[in-house]
C-alpha cells in the first residue's frame, strides 16, 4: 500500500514537472511571436513611412548622379525666369488642393501635362518644359499629390494621381478651349501615372501619351527596390511586399498590384511612346518591354543605351527632343 501510495505521488510530481516545463515552453514561444510580430509591424511602419508618406527619402541616394557639366543648364536657366501663372483645383479624390504652374506659348492649341517622379516636383521638370515650350507647346505641370506645394497625406504612385491627371486636363480645356490638343507627358512615377491615366476615360482632346521610365507596377517597383536597396532574398522580399501590399489597402484603398501599368495600357488605343535609359538600376530597363508589348494603340519604343534612370533627356538632350518632336508630329 506504502509503495503504490509513494508511486503515485512520484506520478504526481513528474507531471508537475512536466506541466511546468510545458508552461515555460509555451511561455517562450509567446515571448518569441511577440517578438517577432513587433519587430515585423515596425519594419512594415518603416517600410510604409518611406514608401507612401511625403519628405526627403535618404535611401534613394544610392540612385543619385552628380555631374560637373549640365547639359539641361539653360532649359532649366530658362523655366527659373520664365513668367508663370499658378493653377490651383482639389484632388479627385480625398479634397487635396493641388498645385500646377502653366506657361503658355504664343498662339498654340497644343498642351503638354508634365507629370513629375516620386519625391519630386513640378520645379524638377524644368528642363522637360523648356524642352515642349520651344516645340511650340503650353506648358502644365502640376505637383502631384503629397508633392511639392500640393497637398496629401500619402503618395499613390500614379494609381489616385491618374483621376487628379484627369482634372487637370478638363481644366485646362474649361481656360484654354475645347480645340486643345492635349499631350501626356511624365517621367518615373510620372511616366507610370502616364500609362496609368491612358488606362482610364480621358477627354477626346487628349492626342498622345509619352512615357519615360515608367514601372510595370507598384508591387513590381516595390520588389525591386527590396531586393536592390534592402538586400533582402527573394522569399522574404515577396512576403514583405505582400504585407505591405495589406497594409497599403487598409490605408490607400488599393494593393500594390492593383497599380499596373501593363493593364492599363492594354486599355488604352491612344499613341504612345515608351522611352527608358538601357542602364537604369532604379526602375530595371526590362519592364519598359512589358509595358510596350501589353499597349493596343500605335506605339514607339526607344531605349537610349547608356542612360540610367530618369537620365535620357541629360543623355542624349539633341536626340531626346528630336524623337519626341517626330512622334507627336504624326498625331497632332
Amino acid at each position: 500500500m506504502y509503495n503504490k501510495l509513494y508511486r503515485f505521488c512520484i506520478g504526481v510530481d513528474i507531471l508537475n514537472r512536466n506541466e511546468k516545463k510545458h508552461k515555460k515552453v509555451w511561455l517562450t514561444i509567446g515571448i518569441v511571436v511577440a517578438v517577432l510580430v513587433a519587430l515585423i509591424g515596425a519594419g512594415e511602419a518603416y517600410f510604409f513611412n518611406v514608401a507612401f508618406t511625403p519628405g526627403e527619402k535618404s535611401v534613394l541616394n544610392k540612385y543619385s548622379h552628380n555631374t560637373k557639366k549640365d547639359p539641361l543648364a539653360a532649359k532649366k536657366k530658362w523655366y527659373a525666369k520664365v513668367k508663370k501663372q499658378h493653377w490651383y483645383m482639389k484632388s479627385a479624390t480625398s479634397d487635396y488642393r493641388l498645385d500646377a504652374n502653366y506657361i503658355p506659348a504664343k498662339n498654340s492649341h497644343k498642351t503638354v501635362v508634365i507629370l513629375h517622379g516620386f519625391g519630386n516636383n513640378k520645379d524638377t521638370m524644368g528642363p522637360y518644359a523648356g524642352m515642349f515650350h520651344e516645340l511650340g507647346y503650353n506648358v502644365l505641370l502640376p505637383d502631384a499629390r503629397a508633392h511639392g506645394q500640393s497637398q496629401g497625406k500619402y503618395i499613390g504612385y500614379g494609381w489616385p494621381e491618374k483621376y487628379d491627371v484627369r482634372k487637370w486636363v478638363e481644366k485646362d480645356i474649361a481656360k484654354e478651349g475645347k480645340n486643345q490638343k492635349v499631350v501626356i507627358f511624365g517621367v518615373s512615377m510620372g511616366g507610370a501615372t502616364t500609362m496609368m491615366t491612358s488606362g482610364i476615360k480621358m477627354p477626346k482632346q487628349v492626342k498622345a501619351y509619352i512615357e519615360d521610365c515608367g514601372y510595370t507596377s507598384v508591387k513590381d517597383e516595390f520588389l525591386h527596390e527590396a531586393q536592390d536597396l534592402y538586400h533582402m532574398p527573394k522569399p522574404v522580399a515577396t512576403a514583405a511586399v505582400d504585407l505591405l501590399s495589406v497594409v497599403s489597402k487598409a490605408n490607400l484603398g488599393f494593393y500594390l498590384g492593383d497599380a499596373s501599368s501593363v493593364k492599363s495600357v492594354k486599355k488604352n488605343n491612344k499613341p504612345m511612346f515608351f522611352i527608358h535609359g538601357g542602364n537604369d538600376p532604379f526602375v530595371p530597363t526590362k519592364m519598359v518591354y512589358a509595358n510596350y508589348a501589353a499597349a493596343k494603340g500605335p506605339k514607339q519604343l526607344w531605349v537610349a543605351k547608356k542612360a540610367t534612370h530618369a537620365r535620357s533627356f541629360a543623355t542624349y538632350p539633341k536626340e531626346y527632343e528630336k524623337r519626341v518632336d517626330q512622334f507627336l508630329s504624326k498625331y497632332l
